[in-house]
């Protein structure tokens, strides 16, 4: 199943680092340290946000297999 090597990929860890790493830049940033272009931040924005997504499709996905939905009519 292609999901599989994703979902290992796609965990709250690398979603996490993702914004640890923001945080560390923009701490850097601020502070003088070292300057760089504002839009590695985007960058790291968007491929969190990306992280994001595939672990609540993944989510979603296992929920829908193991829950049959039935709606009730009155």
């Amino acid at each position: 199943m292609p999901f599989k090597k994703i979902e290992n990929l796609a965990r709250y860890e690398t979603f996490i680092v993702v914004g640890v790493i923001m945080v560390i830049g923009t701490l850097i940033k601020l502070l003088k340290i070292y300057e760089f272009s504002s839009d590695w931040f985007w960058f790291l924005a968007g491929a969190g946000l990306i992280v994001e997504g595939i672990i609540s499709l993944i989510k979603q996905r296992k929920f829908d297999r193991k829950y049959k939905i039935i709606e009730r009519t009155e």
